[in-house]
């Protein structure tokens, strides 16, 4: 185990090209300020001892670059990890797969179903600590918002950087998103794989027939957890128009008969999603199931080193502007 230290804005440490800049203009400007005597022999001053303020009338200029350049280190936020750690962890492979169709922007969940969708899916993944966690987002089409990952701070990034318009919204994608799930999951080393399948709509979009992926995920050992996001009955959809948003109630269509095949065909479960409280019955399934061993890479301890550069550099300045303003004033 070693530590590795990196710079999250690396690019600002090109700003620490200033400092020479500031040196120069300074001696620049001390030459102009000088004075200019002729004597016949300096001899006369070799006996004399500098003044104090004559040994640190530089003192300003080298306090502030020093506070000047530790100051841009903080700025590029330098972060220490844990670079090479072995952990040896109890976890499961999961794949969120998260609808990102049109549908999704209706109210009938408040604010609206993606909304309520991906606040379920955070409190998922902070439930789940120990577990190598993915992102899968659907509608049209399907891709990998994020590869199956322990580093839950970066997931949770891009889980909130998800939103409607990402993909085609005018379709849904089901049996895509599985198959693109199953192969996040089928080389992982966990013996539990999960999928946990978020939908409002009904298959209508895709190369891929639903029970034909359920089947690829059936072979691979892959448990698919179903969940129809919607209430029974209709639901308000926004609707832009000349005269701004407008609201028409539409039916909610969700293929619950599909979702619960793919569910038992997986071995996993079909849930309906009418509030934010259902998932929680996902999380008692998931947590039932076997967990195996699995070994992984850890860079989860990341330290924050940029308050002891930006201390520091605020000190030197307080330092330097003590010297020039007030110490090397009164000794003149």
């Amino acid at each position: 185990m070693f530590s590795d230290v990196t710079f999250a804005y690396p690019w600002v440490l090109f700003l620490l090209a200033v400092i020479p800049a500031m040196i120069f203009w300074y001696w620049k400007a001390g030459m102009k300020r000088q004075a200019s005597v002729t004597y016949s022999s300096l001899g006369v001053f070799h006996s004399i001892p500098p003044s104090w303020r004559e040994r640190l009338r530089h003192g300003p200029i080298v306090l502030r670059s020093i506070a000047v350049a530790l100051l841009i280190v903080a700025l590029a936020r330098p972060q220490s990890f844990s670079s090479g750690q072995d952990v040896t962890t109890e976890g499961i492979d999961i794949v969120l797969c998260l609808d990102m169709s049109g549908s999704m922007t209706s109210e009938d969940l408040k604010p609206n179903r993606i909304d309520v969708a991906k606040a379920v899916a955070e409190k998922f993944i902070e439930s789940r600590p120990n577990d190598r966690i993915g992102l899968v987002i659907f509608g049209k089409q399907a891709f990998t918002q994020c590869p199956i990952t322990i580093d839950h701070r970066v997931l949770l990034k891009l889980l909130n950087e998800v939103k409607v318009g990402m993909v085609p919204p005018d379709g849904t994608a089901i049996g895509n998103a599985i198959a693109d799930a199953v192969g996040r999951l089928k080389d992982g080393q966990a013996k539990s794989k999960v999928i946990v399948l978020l939908t409002d709509g009904e298959n209508n979009a895709g190369e891929i027939d639903p029970l034909t992926a359920a089947e690829i995920a059936k072979a691979y050992g892959v448990k698919v957890y179903t969940v129809g996001v919607g209430t029974n009955g209709q639901a308000p959809y926004p609707v832009q128009t000349p005269f701004g948003v407008r609201y028409q109630m539409v039916p909610v269509q969700i293929d619950e008969s599909l979702l619960q095949k793919i569910a038992s065909m997986t071995g996993g479960d079909y849930f309906r999603a009418t509030n934010n409280r259902t998932l929680s019955e996902i999380y008692k399934k998931i947590g039932e199931l076997t967990k195996s061993k699995i070994k992984v890479t850890s860079y989860r301890n990341a330290a924050e080193l940029y308050p002891d550069w930006l201390d520091a550099g605020l000190i030197l300045l307080l330092l330097e502007l003590g010297m020039s303003r007030v110490f090397l004033r009164r000794m003149a």
